[in-house]
């Protein structure tokens, strides 16, 4: 990923300094699970332990020659530990350590995430607790429709995070998984107590049944999980973008001092994060196309993931850890405008409380058909009119007169009908 869009604190877990650490941990952890089973000296592993470290650029120096990173990794790690470097890598195949570890880096990338989406949460939260009761209009197909409230519809995002708080706790399960069972799964050079207590210093769990490598379904629904949380994070930066436009203007991103919106045109305040957000959900449903794609290897294992991996696994994890912190910022931070969601809703004079006329003639005995009908004139009489006011054609209808008193017609107008079970719905999310 390029560095416009990685901040440091999952920037560091793609290093080739953290993979290659990462690598280390793996052998190790190998290392002192055959120590245990009196397979090697437990003497040696802790020599190898004291003096194991390796350097990026003499791996890359060593691969450029060997075209293998794993011997060059291997390498350069006996350079350090000397003659005990023969207990390192002892009946194991290079994706024992290559999957095994990139799970560490999966597990941690994933905690990141988790700890990003806990303070996103926490943001949403006190915003839709801001404004629970700020009343604006709810639209349908771009329409207006009926009253809601701002707070309402921020509880509808609300909910939805918290789904993918759960599914990210249930992925960590599937990914948090190790494999030391050798060339081609079947331990015919590896007790599988030795992965099994690999894995238990890992914090993995050992792959049920593996292959050369740990079957990439594992892999292809995390990066489907990461692609559905940046949905939904476009959904959210699309609502607003649609929200901040001029003729709607009931919310805003918050516009810095000193920062400016175009070249050309002063005026402009553009609502540049979340077109940003837009774009980079794309991206993420772009790579779980590609992760699917890796799960059919041939046999028992051939490397046309591996290159893919290189890419969508780090540009994953990168982009949405970024995508996270510009969401929390932008709620953190969003303008909210009452007056404008009030002057909006009030457009034609009430046409959006026309169901409420609707309903209120059929309890008084008028067909639905005709209460329908009485009503969708009015509405339509007063739509996209110059001063149209539904209230004021359906107090003057004589159809309505007849059926509802002033009263009864001035009920009908009263947005608080729309809230009152509002409270049930945030209580149901701590609102």
């Amino acid at each position: 990923m390029i560095e416009r869009y990685t901040l440091p604190e999952m920037g560091e877990l793609w290093t080739d300094t953290y993979k290659f650490k990462t690598w280390l941990q793996v052998e190790i952890a190998v290392c002192e699970a055959k120590a245990e089973l009196g397979e090697i000296p437990a003497d040696a592993v802790a020599e190898i332990k004291a003096k194991a470290n390796f350097d990026v650029d003499r791996i890359l120096e060593i691969e450029a020659e060997v075209r293998h990173d794993m011997i060059a990794f291997l390498t350069n790690v006996n350079e350090y530990v000397g003659d005990v470097g023969r207990y390192i890598h002892l009946g194991l195949t290079s994706s024992d350590v290559l999957d095994t570890a990139l799970a560490l880096q999966l597990v941690a990338s994933l905690n990141l995430i988790v700890e990003c989406l806990e303070q996103l949460i926490q943001a949403i939260r006190y915003q839709a607790q801001q404004h629970r009761y700020t009343v604006m209009i709810g639209r349908s197909h771009g329409i207006h429709a009926e009253p809601i409230t701002f707070g309402f519809k921020l509880a509808g995002w609300l909910a939805e995070i918290l789904r993918h708080r759960d599914r990210l706790v249930n992925l960590r399960q599937h990914i948090a998984v190790g494999k030391i069972s050798g060339a081609v799964g079947t331990y015919a050079n590896t007790d599988p107590r030795v992965e099994a207590i690999a894995c238990q210093k890992l914090g993995l769990d050992p792959d049920m049944a593996s292959t050369q490598v740990i079957s990439r379904d594992r892999h292809g629904e995390f990066v489907q999980q990461f692609a559905l949380l940046g949905a939904s994070l476009e959904r959210f930066a699309v609502e607003i973008r649609n929200l901040q436009r001029t003729d709607v203007l009931e919310v805003e991103e918050f516009f810095a001092k000193g920062q400016k919106g175009s070249s050309a045109m002063p005026h402009k305040r553009n609502p540049i994060r979340s077109e940003r957000l837009s774009g980079m959900a794309r991206i993420l449903r772009g790579h779980a196309i590609a992760a699917l794609e890796n799960m059919a290897l041939w046999h028992e294992r051939d490397i046309s993931h591996s290159s893919v991996e290189r890419i969508i696994l780090p540009d994953t994890c990168i982009l949405t850890h970024f995508m996270l912190h510009e969401m929390t910022h932008l709620v953190k931070h969003l303008l909210v405008y009452p007056e404008n969601m009030k002057r909006n809703l009030n457009r034609y004079g009430g046409v959006i409380f026309s169901q409420r006329v609707m309903l209120t003639l059929v309890e008084k005995g008028t067909s639905r058909e005709d209460a329908y009908s009485i009503v969708q004139s009015c509405a339509h009489q007063a739509w996209n009119q110059p001063g149209g006011n539904f209230r004021e054609l359906i107090s003057q209808d004589s159809q309505v007169q007849s059926q509802l008193t002033p009263d009864e017609i001035e009920d009908c107008f009263n947005p608080q009908h729309h809230f009152r079970h509002l409270d049930e719905i945030y209580q149901r999310l701590g609102i």
